[in-house]
């Protein structure tokens, strides 16, 4: 069986809340603390944020779960990721910026995010921001690397397997459902090691088995796949 990258998106949408951070729990406080006050725009801190880590260390998780929190409160946030490929202007109403795979980011793109960040910064608005290097490795405009490497910087970790194994586990007793070591060792070498994707499989098998009336077993995620 081909080993699987799924990178599905959870239902409700990433959130805080549902973010295992493990070794990055000080970035995730500093944003949970961050959104907290977004409501308030006097109290919103204008320094900007930037994540950084290797692929499957949450730093998209995290931005959507910021750009969730911050729609649930009524605001407008711009989003700039590299599949943008014509980013729109700066927008007044939005009470902050988010960037994703800045590292990517083409001529017009980094053209864009400039004019962004310094608007953002004019208005005393939020940016928050995510690559794959640290801000000094980026081979981007200086002025936009520079601005991204000002502020608060917290380099992500991918959790490890016997923190992501640990993590399922406990979400599975919570829903009651038994998973035995050879249904980990399936999950967890067999699809991302991205915990949101790992989680979301999880939810999906609970449902299944569910549905099919079967306990939780490396034939019920073989069928279940089969019948997508």
């Amino acid at each position: 069986m081909k080993q699987l990258a799924l990178d599905i998106g959870l239902a409700t949408g990433p959130t805080l809340a549902g973010f295992f951070a493990g070794p990055n729990e000080p970035a995730l406080r500093h944003l949970s603390l961050w959104v907290g006050d977004a409501h308030a725009s006097a109290l919103r801190s204008p320094v900007p944020t930037y994540l950084w880590g290797e692929g499957a260390s949450g730093k998209t998780h995290l931005l959507e779960a910021v750009g969730g929190a911050l729609s649930a409160q009524g605001n407008r946030v711009g989003w700039l990721h590299a599949g943008v490929m014509d980013p729109p202007e700066f927008d007044e109403r939005w009470v902050a910026v988010l960037m994703d795979d800045v590292h990517l980011y083409t001529a017009v793109q980094q053209h864009a995010a400039f004019n962004w960040f310094v608007n953002a910064q004019s208005l005393q608005r939020g940016v928050v921001a995510a690559g794959a290097l640290p801000p000094a490795d980026l081979q981007l405009r200086e002025d936009l690397r520079t601005r991204l490497g000002w502020g608060h910087v917290f380099h992500l970790q991918v959790l490890d397997e016997p923190e992501r194994r640990a993590v399922l586990r406990q979400a599975a007793d919570a829903r009651g459902v038994m998973l035995s070591d050879d249904v980990l060792d399936y999950m967890l070498h067999r699809f991302s090691r991205d915990l949101g994707s790992l989680m979301e499989l999880l939810n999906q098998l609970d449902g299944y088995a569910l549905q099919t009336k079967r306990a939780v077993t490396i034939p019920l995620i073989r069928s279940m796949l089969e019948n997508e």
